[in-house]
């Protein structure tokens, strides 16, 4: 029939299409365009198959789907094994690749618990088992974590999934699950579990992002921390300098403050947040935010550690830590106000660390 002649032909010319825009993708990179040191190729191909249709997207009344990338070698949230619950949808797909984008940071390390609501980390814990890490970070926000998105950085094993199936949680996702614990999710119908490795931080790829009329193309973040030892390059201008235990959270605070919509603010206690304030249009207010909830949720914020992704424009974040009883701070830097700034830190009694680095995220 007609019809079939027209799909078979438009099924030709996407192979054909396919083919040729791999080809002059791979060709490209003679063509990137060095004249600015911008490293960005002067032409950009793709093409993307269709995986699935979505129930809708990030509302109701908007349509939705996933395409993946039509080539070899590719691994991400979307090929991830969906061992069981019912289909994901747009935002848990997009809560999903946020937790595992955290989780990348933790690879190789501790056991760490990263739970996710609109995108944003709620509670972040490492400890020494994958329950106690669950555990913790549950405690940081346990009213947010309801419907939450879990991601872990080892396989789930059974303690740690009957105490999640305590709560109404949406997707877990893991490197992968042993026999307990997927007996103990099969209670769960609705519960969806996702296995795949976690994603490694990977320096080649690119960062896209869709404006009116074309899209922004940047390089991963991947400078937040120097190579090595950071105690060892860290700047820290403070007559106090912090102690090992408050390195430590410090490290793990700034860590967890790049994944939170700016302004961020991130209050850790012994490898927890124990309160998280972001998406604030003033630094203040997020400085605020994150100790208001931090002291609802019944956490004691003396003696913590607070991480900025973004300088202190004024000394008033400070006095405003000091008054929350807040032990160590780390934070870019960089502002014309930095001796103001730091003299706060000096009156308060407290090591400041500063990075160097900004890390805001839109």
């Amino acid at each position: 029939t007609l019809a079939a002649r027209q799909a078979l032909a438009a099924e030709a010319f996407v192979h054909t299409a396919t083919y040729d825009v791999h080809v002059a993708s791979w060709m490209g990179n003679v063509l990137t365009d060095t004249s600015e040191g911008s490293g960005f190729p002067a032409w950009v191909g793709a093409t993307w198959d269709k995986a699935a249709s979505l129930r809708y997207g990030e509302n109701p009344h908007q349509r939705a789907a996933i395409y993946t990338p039509a080539g070899p070698h590719i691994r991400g949230l979307a090929q991830a094994e969906q061992v069981q619950g019912k289909e994901l949808s747009y935002n848990n797909y997009n809560d999903a690749d946020a937790a595992l984008e955290l989780c990348a940071e933790f690879a190789g390390q501790d056991p760490a618990v990263i739970i996710v609501k609109h995108a944003n980390p709620c509670g972040v814990a490492q400890a020494a088992t994958l329950l106690d890490a669950w555990t913790a970070a549950l405690q940081c926000d346990h009213v947010s974590a309801f419907g939450g998105i879990v991601a872990l950085n080892r396989p789930l094993d059974g303690p740690t999934a009957q105490a999640i199936c305590e709560i109404f949680t949406e997707v877990v996702v893991a490197p992968g699950a042993d026999e307990a614990a997927r007996a103990a999710f099969a209670a769960k119908k609705n519960l969806r579990l996702l296995e795949g490795p976690v994603p490694s931080l990977d320096a080649d790829a690119y960062e896209l992002r869709r404006v009116g009329g074309g899209f922004l193309v940047q390089g991963p973040n991947l400078r937040w921390l120097p190579e090595g030892d950071p105690r060892e390059s860290l700047d820290v201008p403070t007559a106090a300098a912090p102690s090992e235990a408050q390195w430590a959270d410090l490290l793990f605070a700034w860590t967890v403050c790049r994944s939170v919509a700016s302004n961020a603010i991130v209050l850790a206690k012994e490898g927890a947040t124990i309160g998280v304030g972001g998406g604030q249009t003033n630094r203040v207010g997020a400085v605020d935010l994150a100790v208001r909830y931090a002291r609802e949720l019944g956490h004691e914020t003396g003696g913590c550690v607070l991480a900025s992704d973004g300088f202190f424009p004024f000394a008033d974040n400070v006095e405003a830590a000091a008054e929350a009883g807040v032990a160590a701070i780390i934070q870019p830097g960089g502002s014309r106000r930095d001796a103001e700034v730091i003299e706060a830190a000096d009156r308060s009694g407290i090591p400041m660390v500063l990075t160097g680095n900004r890390q805001f995220r839109h």
